[in-house]
């Protein structure tokens, strides 16, 4: 088992093979996955009401949270490629395993506030262009999940492939908008000029801010530039260095690009035409419609499906990160992403039959706001790793990029602090207020508790201990080797024509001296239901199958018998295997993965980790 977090793709795309402008093309595509999270509904949400209510005056905010997403992303990206390690791992490598757990939760609820969003933005994006009911649509999205499944089958490529194409066409989607609403360019250039903000137009400017820095961007973008086998040298670290940051700048510059389109999008056809209010994604649709006919909405809904589609698939890639760095639990791909996904779906599916369709725009409010509470403690760390000269070596952070990014995480963190502050503010004065003084603030209290610790333990020499991460522990001195002599060996046999070879290398193992115990499972519903009592057409075929291999081994020498398992195949396997002490267990693998593994089951893996002997696998 691999200890990277993305081991199925991990160094899986070469570099060193190519030369010329095909050597930068190798580098390029992880900044591309990381791009979509800065143009999911959640910034569509704050773009659009910041451009409705003030015109193009809010451009130079969009402008500054792009250059400091860059400066976080390319720290992030530097972390992955010079120490091999994701942010997680990092993380885990760093902290106390009583920190690293509630980081752990406190990542996957932004991933899964995250996900919100865009399974939400998704749903909506498909009502609007076929009419297709909010439920349904977020139903849908479940779909995802078997579609990053076959993308990770395809190879690293083709999901940076898929990924691109979705961007593309989003940003040609609102290229094509441009010229319907033909802004204003002399106010576009106007709107880079940085401006006082006062009232509604900071708040807005503060969700823009919180909105565009993403924490599972900074884990996913340090496992991603891990996909690139490079030479391990110095001059080669530099290459994926410069060739990354390359990749980076020109990723971001075009989500920027989206964002901007957005922001001008609804300057120019709200905030020029009187209509101050627009704030729903819904709304903006509409009122499109109303001004400039089909085409322009229809392009509109096109981009939000494709934004919401390529942001689900690196969300859920991000809580495979996140589980897999901070705590060290590997469980399943698809189940892995099956949860993250149905976590997301929950809440959104609740606020549907429980508050309507028109709540789910106030569930995106909320979404960001969880997701703001998680931002220092991807940031800070962060900070902390890539400056560190003993781990990063001359590859650590200079000085006057170490002031820019503590000056960037504490602009983020303390207008994302005073976020969520109003936010407790407006809900307290609700009608159930005692809940937020019960539950909500306590919970905020030691989160701040929490990352005042995440910051302060690397700058302290007695607590700041670098643990080196083994994720199997150490090479072991092998000794002297001695022949293992097998008295009991179980072999698994399903009558097909993989029994042979498996039967074959179960004898070598054991010799003549052993005695050997053919299994068999009957799985009919019967079996299940009645068990060892049933003597159903097909369990009788396989005690004489299994008899017929028992007087063949006989006669050759060598002492066997039958044991016929009920039901579960693994379980059954298993419990034959400690009934009769086995020493060894031999079993045949079909060789079948993927959705087979779904359809058929993944028997060698499930008795393996139920039994505690040698487990000899025949393909």
């Amino acid at each position: 088992m691999s200890s990277e977090s993305l081991s199925e793709v991990h160094h899986s795309v070469s570099t060193n093979k190519r030369k010329g402008w095909k050597r930068i093309l190798a580098f390029l595509g992880p900044a591309y996955l990381v791009s979509v999270g800065y143009m999911d509904p959640g910034n569509w949400a704050t773009d659009i009401a910041g451009g409705s209510k003030f015109g193009y005056q809010l451009i130079w905010v969009l402008l500054m949270s792009n250059l400091i997403a860059l400066l976080l992303q390319s720290l992030s990206a530097r972390l992955g490629i010079v120490r091999g390690l994701d942010l997680a791992q990092a993380s885990r490598q760093a902290y106390p395993k009583w920190v690293n757990l509630p980081l752990f939760l406190l990542a996957q609820t932004a991933i899964i506030a995250c996900d919100l969003a865009e399974v939400i933005g998704m749903a909506i994006g498909l009502q609007l262009l076929f009419g297709l009911p909010l439920i349904w649509g977020i139903s849908i999205t479940l779909l995802d999940t078997i579609l990053l499944l076959f993308l990770l089958n395809k190879g690293m490529r083709a999901m940076e492939g898929f990924i691109v194409s979705m961007v593309f066409i989003v940003g040609l989607a609102f290229l094509a908008e441009m010229f319907i609403v033909e802004p204003a360019a002399g106010e576009i250039l106007k709107g880079l000029e940085p401006s006082m903000l006062s009232g509604d137009a900071l708040y807005i400017a503060i969700g823009i801010i919180g909105a565009t820095v993403m924490p599972h961007n900074l884990y996913l973008h340090s496992s991603l530039v891990q996909t690139r086998k490079i030479e391990r040298s110095n001059k080669g670290i530099r290459e994926a260095l410069k060739f990354n940051l390359i990749d980076t700048t020109v990723a971001l510059n075009l989500a920027f690009f989206v964002n901007a389109a957005i922001l001008i999008l609804a300057a120019a056809a709200f905030y020029r035409n009187g209509l101050h209010e627009v704030a729903e994604i819904q709304d903006a649709h509409k009122l499109l419609d109303n001004i400039f006919g089909s085409i322009a909405p229809t392009l509109f809904a096109i981009a939000l499906i494709a934004a919401g589609q390529s942001s689900t698939v690196t969300g859920t890639l991000a809580g495979q990160i996140v589980m897999e760095g901070h705590i060290n639990l590997r469980i399943q791909p698809w189940l892995r992403r099956m949860l993250t996904r149905l976590l997301a779906i929950a809440p959104a599916f609740f606020t549907i039959l429980h508050f309507g369709d028109d709540a789910l725009g106030e569930l995106l409010v909320l979404s960001q706001v969880v997701l703001s509470l998680q931002l220092g403690f991807a940031i800070i760390p962060l900070i902390h790793f890539t400056s560190d000269k003993k781990l990063m070596k001359n590859f650590a952070i200079r000085p006057w990029v170490k002031v820019i990014a503590w000056a960037s995480a504490l602009l983020i963190v303390a207008l994302n602090v005073k976020l969520v502050v109003e936010e407790i503010g407006i809900w307290s004065k609700g009608t159930n207020s005692w809940a937020i003084y019960v539950l909500v603030v306590p919970l905020a209290v030691l989160i701040a508790l929490l990352l005042l610790y995440v910051f302060v333990r690397p700058l302290v020499p007695s607590l700041s201990s670098h643990k080196t991460i083994v994720p199997h522990g150490d090479a072991l001195d092998i000794g002297s080797v001695d022949k293992i002599n097998y008295e009991h060996v179980g072999i698994a046999v399903d009558f097909s024509r993989n029994d042979r070879n498996t039967i074959r290398h179960a004898l070598i193992q054991g010799g003549k001296d052993a005695h050997y115990y053919l299994i068999h499972v009957v799985e009919t519903a019967a079996a299940r239901y009645h068990g060892a009592r049933v003597m159903d057409h097909e369990t009788q075929s396989d005690q004489e199958n299994l008899q017929k291999y028992i007087d063949n081994l006989s006669a050759l020498g060598f002492d066997a018998s039958a044991q016929i398992g009920f039901g579960g195949t693994a379980r059954a396997i298993a419990t034959i295997a400690k009934e009769k002490e086995l020493d060894l267990l031999v079993m045949g693998a079909h060789g079948h993965k993927g959705v087979k593994d779904l359809i058929f089951g993944t028997t060698v893996d499930a008795v393996r980790h139920r039994v505690s002997i040698p487990v000899l696998i025949i393909r």
